[in-house]
């Protein structure tokens, strides 16, 4: 009986032959990244529980990225970043990129790929749920609370339940009105937001492998968002082409055998989806933009680890071209490169940052910004009885800000096209 590439992973990082789904083994891990929320409390458990006399297992492996609430006058934030910055210099580490220097580089996720950190065939953890993105790369790649991340600064080990995998697969050639969020929202409104809870989501198929990098960490990003453990896709000439432009390191590139076991399998036909939404107030109450078109707007938001990735910019201002937006539309690039970028990519001939100026639109700095609420000061967080649409994660009440305003989740091309008329509106009435 085969394994899948999640099981094959594992079984590397553990030192064993093979693995199968409900056994308990110690991993060996290969990156540790944590950020201003949990980092904090994270070096606090390390220090109160390893002691005053603690050594780090290994500096070159830890890395630190603040970006959840920065650019904000509150003193909590400041504090956390702060003390980042502190154990950084104290402990003198080199992969960290704090905000204010020449290194900060803006959403974790997004960063972890562009800095070469994302190995096909590795394992990496994170404090974040949303870590299960670099699993776009042929990795292993998951969210630990702060107690397990102390735990694996210390020792380079955790203690991990293999998970079942259950296989998504995609057929045909994605259309040019939809996008990798759609696919993912098709997910998670059919199986739920605790669907794939403590499993592995394996994303194939020629749908899954015509995508370009940006798009494919899209689908492993919102796995969490059905319970997901990990989400994950082979690796293929376009990886190692993304990989070997960042990093020197060595991988292993792993892919499911034939005879594989998976808890469950479905299957998409690209050519038959509808560009799709999750109404407020979760991530699985799906429905289609025709459905809900003509809902009236108070706010439109494109950004996040999710949806503030280059493509994702691509597709609103082929949009948004020659356009005036209706209602407050906020762009916010995941990274500083990509918002480097919004001054070289062009779409008929203008710079990205052109056509979203020209038409009204207000552009912040990298970072996770209202994805996550933040603190008042937030750039585009939500105020009471708001009703948004947005390409994040998450659209829980208080989500991104107040617990009164109402979120719908969406592509950046659907996020674009409701800019324009200030009502969610279907793509495909506007290209």
């Amino acid at each position: 009986m085969g394994m899948t590439i999640t099981e094959k992973i594992l079984a590397k990082a553990s030192g064993k032959s093979k693995v199968v789904p409900g056994e308990t083994i110690w991993l060996s891990v290969d990156v540790l990244m944590t950020h201003d929320v949990c980092g904090p409390p994270t070096i606090d458990i390390w220090k109160r529980e390893f002691g005053s006399s603690a050594k780090i297992w290994d500096k070159d492996k830890l890395v630190i990225f603040p970006d959840h609430y920065i650019f904000t006058a509150n003193s909590h934030a400041i504090a956390n970043v702060a003390k980042l910055r502190e154990f950084a210099s104290e402990y003198d580490l080199p992969n960290y990129y704090g905000p204010g220097t020449d290194r900060y580089k803006g959403v974790c996720h997004m960063a972890l790929a562009e800095e070469g950190y994302n190995v096909p065939g590795t394992v990496l953890f994170g404090t974040d749920s949303h870590t299960c993105t670099s699993g776009a790369f042929g990795m292993f790649s998951t969210g630990v609370g702060n107690s397990d991340a102390a735990f694996i600064l210390g020792t380079g080990k955790i203690w991990e339940k293999v998970p079942e995998s259950m296989l998504f697969w995609f057929d045909g050639e994605i259309p040019p009105y939809l996008t990798a969020k759609d696919m993912i929202l098709q997910i998670i409104g059919d199986i739920t937001t605790d669907g794939a809870t403590y499993r592995a989501m394996e994303f194939a198929g020629p749908g899954v492998m015509s995508l370009p990098m940006s798009e494919r960490m899209t689908l492993t990003n919102m796995a969490i968002e059905a319970g997901g453990m990990n989400g994950i896709i082979e690796a293929d000439e376009l990886t190692e082409a993304y990989v070997k432009a960042r990093t020197s390191k060595p991988y292993e590139i792993f892919r499911s055998d034939a005879d594989a076991v998976y808890q469950s399998r479905y299957t998409y036909d690209l050519s038959k989806m509808e560009p799709m939404v999750a109404k407020p107030h979760s991530p699985d109450n799906k429905d289609t933009v025709r459905n809900v078109q003509g809902t009236r707007l108070t706010k439109c938001y494109i950004g996040s680890c999710t949806g503030g990735k280059l493509e994702d910019f691509i597709f609103a201002a082929r949009i948004l071209f020659g356009q005036q937006v209706q209602v407050p539309t906020f762009i916010v690039p995941a990274s500083t490169w990509v918002d480097q970028q919004l001054d070289v990519e062009t779409v008929n001939g203008v710079t990205l940052r052109d056509i979203f100026k020209k038409a009204g639109c207000q552009i912040g700095e990298s970072s996770c910004a209202a994805c996550l609420g933040g603190p008042s000061d937030t750039f585009g967080r939500a105020q009471d009885e708001e009703v948004i649409i947005s390409t994040t994660n998450r659209n829980f009440p208080g989500r991104m800000g107040s617990k009164k305003s109402a979120v719908y989740l969406a592509s950046a091309l659907t996020v674009a096209a409701s800019a324009v008329k200030g009502v969610i509106t279907d793509p495909r009435d506007v290209m």
